[in-house]
């Protein structure tokens, strides 16, 4: 660790007074908006409220800029910022887990980055973030040396290439579900525009007429194919997007090195992971994904907070082949991700199935109790059956999933359907063991077994594990941790 050359508090880089006052202009729009609307129709008698409403939040941007600094002296990372509520945040070096380093178009434009010090600390607010918004490039990159000892002490030693983005991936971004949150967010703001905007709305009745004479066979199919191909081209997109100049490399040997990410198109985001602060791997196997052969894989890394799960990705949406490969070289043993794993028995199997066929069944009996008192047509209970089968479908699949075991020095579990997920967590990152059960649970005689690691919301479950079972598992994966609590004492 190399402290500042002064040890004294420095300011962000002068190019973010260009940068402070356009966001606060932003943040302020809809205020501005509205002081515009009142000053145009005074007649022009208002044009001083419209330059002192430009003018506050640019003042507000200066001020901010003005406000902040940073330092690193005697072992620390301190950033501190505000006028009347100062506000001072300071952690030691060596609670610093991962560096981020993101460059948003504007940043890039000027040759800047922000730089986001993650040190576990699990809390949501902004203002506790240990954010460094505006550094030069190089600088951030020093810094990142500076504040990670493993990339510190690796600075100098080759690095090398584990996975560069292969653009044939790009085929498998419509059968991941972010294709349908970006069309719920545009479908969701074209309407908040089309109702602030007001008259862009659509003539149902022009509609109707125009496809009255279309057969509901031919209508039904058409807005399901236009809804399919709009799901797909902004998940592509979004995937392009994020996913841009994707390159995981590892610097320096063995559990001395570290692990650097960098990806995205527009928001470039670089992020430096220490070896000795990764614990695990994850590997997702959500159900398009599962069928087409691919997944996608993250890190479980010790202290990361929970506003940075996506910091921990390793793998995009990729062959599964390739994402086993990775992860096999994140972990220093492939078996993890390849081993066979000991199911959970008749009576997690049977939960499965109870607990999907019991709400389809509830369905059923509603939509027939319905049919018989409220005249509904026949089709209603007959499409509600149609949930029989899907749900005893998706009851098997889930049962066939559930699985843990002890392999190579890792705890590894896997459960899902519609998101199938196999995580293995090193047994030297597990800090505690929780087992919980429902009252269903104990009266099957099955819990949840949870091996707790430091990383905030990073714990790795399995899920209806037989009681004894569950604690055997624990016993042997960390016998020095639950020795006291499962030997009898001595006399």
């Amino acid at each position: 660790m190399t402290d500042e050359p002064t040890g004294g508090w420095q300011r962000l880089d002068p190019r973010m007074l260009f940068v402070y006052p356009v966001k606060e202009l932003i943040r302020f729009l809809p205020v501005l908006l509205g002081v515009f609307v009142a000053g145009t129709a005074s007649g022009g008698r208002g044009a001083w409220w419209q330059l002192l409403g430009v003018g506050v939040p640019v003042a507000l941007g200066v001020l901010r800029y003005v406000t902040t600094s940073y330092r690193i002296a005697q072992g620390r990372v301190e950033l501190r910022r505000g006028l009347l509520n100062r506000h001072v945040l300071s952690t030691p070096v060596d609670r610093v887990r991962t560096v981020d380093i993101t460059a948003p178009p504007v940043h890039r434009l000027l040759g800047l980055t922000s730089v986001r010090i993650g040190t576990g600390t699990a809390s949501s607010d902004e203002d506790d973030r240990l954010d460094l918004d505006g550094l030069p490039a190089e600088r951030a990159r020093r810094l990142r040396a500076e504040l990670l000892t493993a990339d510190a002490g690796t600075a100098e030693q080759a690095t090398a290439a584990v996975l560069d983005l292969d653009p044939a991936w790009v085929r498998y971004a419509p059968l991941t579900s972010s294709g349908l949150v970006l069309a719920a967010g545009v479908l969701g703001l074209a309407s908040q525009v089309a109702d602030t905007l007001g008259g862009l709305r659509i003539d149902t009745r022009r509609l109707s007429g125009d496809t009255g004479g279309w057969s509901l066979w031919v209508a039904v199919p058409l807005g399901l194919i236009a809804l399919l191909a709009v799901v797909a081209l902004l998940s592509i997109g979004g995937y392009v997007v994020t996913n841009w100049g994707f390159r995981l490399t590892h610097t320096g040997p063995g559990r001395g090195g570290a692990w650097h990410l960098r990806r995205g198109l527009l928001t470039t985001r670089e992020t430096t992971i220490d070896d000795e602060r990764l614990r695990g791997v994850v590997v997702g196997e959500p159900i398009g994904l599962r069928l087409a052969g691919a997944a996608r894989a993250s890190a479980i890394v010790t202290g990361l907070d929970r506003g940075q799960t996506g910091s921990a990705v390793l793998v995009p949406p990729a062959p599964r082949a390739v994402v086993v490969r990775v992860g096999g070289d994140v972990l220093r043993t492939h078996a993890p991700l390849t081993a066979g794993l000991t199911g959970h028995g008749s009576r997690a199997r049977t939960r499965r199935y109870s607990r999907a066929l019991g709400p389809a069944a509830v369905l059923v009996a509603a939509a027939a109790l319905l049919s018989l008192l409220a005249g509904l047509p026949l089709w209603v209970p007959v499409l509600a059956a149609l949930t029989l089968p899907v749900a005893a479908a998706l009851a098997a699949d889930r049962a066939a999933a559930l699985g843990h075991a002890l392999v190579d020095g890792h705890f590894v579990v896997r459960s899902g359907s519609l998101d199938r997920r196999r995580e293995a967590l090193e047994l030297d990152g597990v800090i505690g063991w929780n087992l919980r059960s429902t009252w269903f649970q104990r009266r099957a005689g099955l819990t949840s077994l949870t091996a707790t690691t430091a990383g905030g919301r990073q714990a790795v479950t399995a899920l209806d594990v037989p009681e004894a079972e569950a604690v055997g598992v624990a016993a042997a994966a960390t016998p020095d941790l639950l020795a006291p609590f499962v030997t009898p004492a001595s006399s």
